[in-house]
């Protein structure tokens, strides 16, 4: 049995997306073939409503970098700069140095994640507003932080602001759109190419 306060349920229902009707989305997936299957292999897969901040500090960790050290820097951020073990605000890590980020196993990115959490400590960037804008805009906005791209922008974007017309392009998703989208993905995604996306990297990755 889960200890969940009655009060923190908006919260979680907002985080899994229990009240988007994924059925829908499956249905209309479904008039491609190829999502069709992909629906069909992961029928439960979900694109959660992250906090944007952690959301985007994680994915400028994320970048070249593999799934356990990314897991490592992040607790020892927690553990470390954090007020009990809580993702550390960006007050916390603009008060911080290089040396501090990359003694915890940043490496290159420890100069990327201070100027993050400078320009949304100081207002140059100021997070509830891009959830706001549309998505185009959004993403240049998150782009004026030094080390995020356009990958990285669109991960931040569907994953910590839940603009699902975000579309990250991996070398998995490459592949996928090379071998059964090349004129571009089907008209029934429009809207939602980014939980169209996460159905399809499922997919490719783990077909046997």
């Amino acid at each position: 049995m889960f200890n969940i306060k009655e009060s923190d349920i908006p919260f979680w229902k907002s985080y899994f997306c229990i009240d988007e009707d994924y059925s829908s989305l499956i249905k209309r997936f479904s008039e491609d073939p190829t999502l069709k299957k992909a629906c069909k292999f992961a029928p439960g897969i979900r694109v959660l409503r992250q906090q944007p901040f952690e959301t985007l500090i994680s994915f400028i960790i994320s970048q070249n970098n593999n799934i356990k050290r990314i897991t490592g820097i992040i607790e020892k951020m927690c553990s470390i700069f954090g007020e009990n073990n809580v993702f550390p605000t960006q007050a916390a890590i603009a008060r911080l140095n290089t040396d501090d980020l990359t003694a915890i196993g940043t490496g290159y990115r420890a100069r990327y994640i201070l100027d993050a959490a400078n320009k949304i400590n100081s207002g140059k960037i100021n997070l509830d507003e891009i959830q706001k804008m549309p998505y185009n805009i959004a993403r240049e906005e998150l782009m004026k932080i030094v080390g995020v791209g356009e990958k990285v922008a669109d991960c931040i974007l569907l994953f910590g602001f839940h603009k699902t017309e975000a579309f990250p392009k991996d070398v998995w998703i490459k592949r996928v759109i090379a071998e059964y989208y090349p004129n571009g993905l089907p008209n029934c995604t429009k809207g939602y190419e980014g939980i169209a996306q996460q159905f399809l990297f499922h997919y490719i990755r783990n077909k046997q």
